[in-house]
């Protein structure tokens, strides 16, 4: 170094040069200091830009020296520059990896609700019996008798009707399952004729239907059988106006 006659030191090109490159090197280690301590350092570390001191300087050296500060004060600001856009970087990649993970685990979490096990149905052994339907029950006189009858016929393919075997069953005994006619020539010739329909024992028990009594005086076997020999012999109970 040299003294001048101002009092101050005089600095060469060769300082002047150094100092600037100094001042570059510094706002650069700054930046490199911001972006190695993550979102958190970018909160808390400011980078401020080179200042020079211009009255350090002679008239004549301050406009041989404007380049080389001028450089370096361009050399600050863009190293402030690039240090806040890599905290800028690291930010956005922290939230973006955050933001991923955050899907990821709603995605894990709604898979996982789909796999729910579906419950089986239960065993029909479980499954409480359907009730069985009521037996159908008939009334203990005429009426009753003559609709289970019919019931009887139609299971076996027997026609007539309510009103043609009523007619009759009053025609022949008045509605009394013990009738007996013991005056007729059926009666002369020793089988008189019994029961609702006043029919003989021959005739019963060759158009008798299975399912039903063997007693010439029940209601409904009487009814039935009588109707299945009016249905071979007539075609219906219904078309007998008279002694069959």
């Amino acid at each position: 170094m040299r003294s001048t006659h101002s009092g101050y030191t005089r600095l060469s090109k060769v300082h002047k040069f150094s100092a600037a490159g100094l001042g570059a090197a510094g706002a650069a280690a700054v930046a490199f200091a911001v972006v190695s301590g993550g979102p958190a350092a970018a909160q808390s570390v400011s980078v401020k830009p080179v200042a020079f001191d211009a009255k350090a300087f002679t008239a004549d050296e301050r406009d041989q020296g404007e380049p080389a500060r001028q450089a370096a004060s361009e050399a600050a600001v863009q190293a402030q520059t690039e240090a806040a856009a890599k905290v800028k970087s690291v930010a956005d990649a922290d939230a973006k990896a955050k933001a991923d993970k955050e899907r990821a685990d709603k995605e894990a979490a709604s898979r996982s609700a789909a796999r729910q096990p579906v419950k089986a149905a239960p065993e029909a052994a479980e499954q409480a019996p359907a009730a069985a339907p009521a037996p159908k029950t008939y009334g203990n006189d005429l009426d009753g008798w003559i609709n289970e009858a019919l019931d009887v016929m139609r299971a076996k393919g027997i026609p007539g009707s309510y009103d043609g075997i009523k007619r009759n069953i009053l025609r022949e005994s008045t509605g009394n399952p013990q009738a007996i006619n013991d005056w007729d020539v059926n009666a002369v010739n020793g089988v008189p004729s019994k029961g609702l329909l006043q029919i003989i024992d021959p005739t019963f028990k060759a158009f008798h239907v299975d399912g039903t009594s063997w007693d010439i005086y029940d209601p409904v076997a009487n009814i039935v059988a009588s109707c299945n020999y009016a249905a071979k012999t007539y075609g219906s109970m219904d078309n007998v106006n008279s002694a069959y």
